[in-house]
C-alpha cells in the first residue's frame, strides 16, 4: 500500500521566458548565478515570470522517538515537550528568525509522548511517540501513512489560506538517530560515516548511538526500495509528516524549503515516494551533521547558505525565504538593457558552462 500524489511537472515555457528575461537585464549574462537559477525554477513552479513575495509559513512537526530508551543521549525525552511548548510561547530560535523574516509559524503535535496534546499546537497526533527501533519497527505502515497524510493536509491547508512559500521543521529528541538510520537504509552508507553527535553527546555516547542504529537496521531489515517500509521501521513521525508536507506542497505548486539533516531525510523520503517532488524543493543551509551532505547529494540539491548551523526546528527556512524573495525582486525590479540605455550586443554568458 502506497500513498499516491498528483504532482504537476514544471512549466518549461515559463522557465524559458524567465531565462530570456534575466538574460536581458542590465548585467553580464549569468552574473547573478544561483539567484537566477532560483528565479527560473520559481517560474517553473508558479507558471509566472514575475512572481511576487507574499505570505510565507514554516510548519514545525513535534514528535518523540522510542529509541531514547537506549540511553544514547543525556537529554531527557521530556525536552521534546518542553521545547515544543516554548515554541508556542515564541521564545525559540525558530520563533526569533520567523519574526525577523515576517513569516508565520505553525507548530504541529504529531506524536509527542505526553498524556495530552500540548496547548497552543495543532493537534494532529498519530500516537504518543514511536517504539524503540532497536527492538522492532518504529510504527506500523498505516501510522507512517497517517503521519505523512498529516503533513500533506497541512500543505493543502496552507495553499487554501494563500500561503505562497513553505518551510518544514521538526522537534524531537533522538531524531538524528532515526535520520541516520533512514539514510543508511536508503543508501547503504556505513553508519559511522553518517552519524553525528546530535544535540551533544561524548565519544562514548556516539559509539553507543552508532551501535544502536546498526542494531535497528539488523533487527528491522528495512527495504530500501520501499520508502514507507524504511520510514515505518526506522523513521519517526516528524520525518513522515515533513515528507508529506513536501509532497503536498508540490501537489499545490508551492515552493518548499528544506532545513538541515532531519528535514533533508524527510525530503529524500518524499522524493523516493515521488521523484517529481524534487523540483519543488529548495535547500537552505549546509548542516554540520555528517549525514547532511550525503543526503543532499542524493537529493541532487545544493544549499545556498553555509552558516555551520545544526539546530533544526526549521531555522534555515526563514533565512532561505530572504534568498528566494531576493531572486523574485531581482527578476521584477531590475531594468532591462533597453531601459538602461546599454547596447548588449557584445555581451556573452560569463558562466563557465555558458548556459
Amino acid at each position: 500500500m502506497m500513498v499516491n500524489y498528483e504532482i504537476p511537472a514544471l512549466d518549461a515555457a515559463a522557465m524559458e521566458r524567465t531565462r530570456a528575461w534575466l538574460n536581458g537585464l542590465v548585467k553580464p549574462v549569468g552574473s547573478l548565478g544561483r539567484l537566477e537559477e532560483i528565479a527560473i525554477r520559481l517560474a517553473g513552479i508558479t507558471g509566472q515570470v514575475h512572481s511576487t513575495p507574499g505570505r510565507n509559513r514554516v510548519v514545525v512537526f513535534a514528535a518523540d522517538n522510542g529509541v531514547h530508551a537506549q540511553d544514547i543521549t543525556p537529554v531527557p525525552q521530556a525536552v521534546t515537550a518542553i521545547q515544543t511548548a516554548n515554541m508556542t510561547r515564541g521564545v525559540c530560535g525558530i520563533n526569533v528568525l520567523s519574526r525577523h523574516a515576517g513569516c508565520e509559524l505553525v507548530v504541529v503535535d504529531v506524536g509527542v509522548a505526553t498524556d495530552s496534546p500540548i496547548p497552543g499546537t495543532v493537534d494532529r497526533r498519530v500516537r504518543r511517540g514511536t517504539a524503540d527501533i532497536a527492538r522492532g519497527p518504529a510504527m506500523t505502515r498505516e501510522e507512517a501513512m497517517r503521519a505523512m497524510e498529516t503533513g500533506t493536509r497541512m500543505a493543502h491547508e496552507a495553499a487554501d489560506e494563500g500561503v505562497r512559500l513553505l518551510g518544514a521543521g521538526e522537534m524531537g529528541i533522538c531524531n538524528t538517530t532515526t535520520s541516520s538510520a533512514m539514510l543508511a537504509a536508503f543508501t547503504g552508507l556505513p553508519v559511522p560515516q553518517i552519524t553525528g553527535r546530535g544535540a551533544g553527546i561524548d565519544s562514548e555516547g556516539l559509539r553507543r548511538k552508532i551501535a544502536v542504529i546498526e542494531e535497528a537496521l539488523r533487527v528491522n531489515r528495512p527495504d530500501r526500495s520501499d520508502p514507507l517500509d524504511v520510514l515505518a521501521k526506522v523513521g519517526g513521525l516528524d520525518i513522515a509528516a515533513m515528507a508529506g508536507l513536501y509532497l503536498g506542497a508540490a501537489e499545490r505548486r508551492i515552493p518548499v524549503v528544506v532545513d538541515g539533516f532531519i528535514s533533508a531525510i524527510a525530503a529524500l523520503t518524499a522524493v523516493r515516494v515521488d521523484e517529481r517532488a524534487r523540483d519543488y524543493l529548495f535547500a537552505s543551509h549546509s548542516s554540520m551533521e555528517p549525514g547532511y551532505m550525503p543526503t543532499i547529494c542524493e537529493l541532487q540539491l545544493a544549499p545556498s547558505l553555509t552558516l555551520d548551523m545544526r539546530l533544526g526546528e526549521g531555522t534555515g527556512c526563514p533565512l532561505m525565504f530572504f534568498i528566494i524573495e531576493a531572486a523574485m525582486r531581482l527578476c521584477n525590479d531590475m531594468a532591462t538593457f533597453e531601459q538602461g540605455a546599454i547596447d548588449n550586443s557584445g555581451f556573452v554568458d560569463i558562466r563557465e558552462d555558458g548556459v
